[in-house]
């Protein structure tokens, strides 16, 4: 109940629409309230009112007055711990559905005052961060993902309990901007397709056709590589290498998976495109509506050919 009601006043408060980045917060959009440490010291303090003047007790009342007056303070401390507090930018590296995206908030001040112990929350992320004086800093806030395409991060709470904890001031941030989320990549499933082209194109590989050399013995060579006679003239154990030809590209095509579901085409191709990296193949991904995007490979390739399988619309048929 409490968290439905915080995210109903959240909607009241600013801002109330998304907002392009940097940010700076005015006084206007700085909240502040009691925390239950606060409520209970006025309680106190007015107890402590209450008997003073019950009794005519002068230092009591005198002290009384103090502590009133060092509450009111800390309120207006709190404030400006977040008053001046600037966000500057939002970025995050792309990742596959399920796994934690890390966004990257940039922070600045417009002043000299000292900051510890922003607490910046969004989704279910928390973070901590300070800003010592009025040069930059950052944090990271690690977003749960679920499904693939873009991520709306919605607002951020940025608030403070400093420098007493007997307030807390809160504002909120609703940055336009949205993150990439890989579609989540099938986790078994057969190997790459076939290249098309002439064989041009070849690999290391420790069951090859070829002989390419000779290297020393690292952990975790079969022993069946290991060259016997080689190693016994060097005193030293030798593993040969081979070289097995590939073909000049592969063809990853959206209509050859016609059997499958959407999603499951989606993850597929995913996969192959992943694993043709690591491969170091040279491969073009076909998809119903877009321009053939390669044949290239690089990260420049993984990215463009995993942003086009994200964005692909839920309901595509086949």
């Amino acid at each position: 109940m409490r968290e439905r009601l915080a995210s109903r006043v959240a909607l009241l408060a600013r801002p109330r629409l998304p907002e392009s980045l940097p940010v700076r917060l005015d006084r206007r959009r700085v909240y502040v309230l009691p925390t239950r440490f606060g409520l209970f010291f006025a309680v106190l303090v007015c107890a402590m009112l209450l008997g003073a003047l019950n009794y005519n007790n002068n230092p009591a009342l005198l002290l009384a007055l103090l502590l009133a007056a060092t509450g009111l303070s800390s309120l207006i401390a709190a404030h400006l711990q977040l008053s001046g507090l600037g966000i500057d930018a939002v970025s995050a590296e792309p990742v596959t559905a399920g796994d934690r995206l890390s966004m990257h908030l940039a922070l600045s001040a417009n002043d000299a005052r000292a900051r510890r112990g922003l607490q910046l929350r969004c989704l279910d992320a928390t973070a901590v961060a300070s800003l010592l004086g009025n040069g930059p800093a950052s944090t990271v806030l690690e977003l749960p993902t679920s499904q693939r395409g873009w991520l709306d991060p919605g607002r951020i709470r940025i608030s403070t309990t400093q420098p007493m904890g007997l307030a807390l001031a809160w504002a909120w941030v609703w940055p336009d901007t949205s993150l990439l989320v890989y579609p989540a990549m099938e986790s078994q499933g057969p190997p790459l397709p076939p290249g098309e082209g002439n064989a041009g194109l070849a690999r290391l590989h420790p069951a090859g056709d070829e002989l390419h050399h000779l290297r020393g013995y690292r952990p975790g060579d079969a022993r069946r590589a290991i060259a016997w006679k080689p190693s016994a003239r060097r005193d030293t154990l030798m593993v040969r290498e081979f070289e097995q030809p590939l073909a000049v590209e592969i063809s990853l095509d959206w209509r050859a998976l016609a059997p499958l579901g959407n999603e499951q085409r989606i993850s597929r191709l995913a996969r192959w495109v992943d694993l043709a990296e690591r491969e170091g193949r040279r491969y073009r991904l076909q998809l119903p509506g877009q321009p053939v995007l390669g044949p290239d490979h690089g990260a420049a390739h993984r990215h463009l050919c995993l942003r086009a399988l994200a964005l692909l619309p839920r309901d595509h048929g086949h």
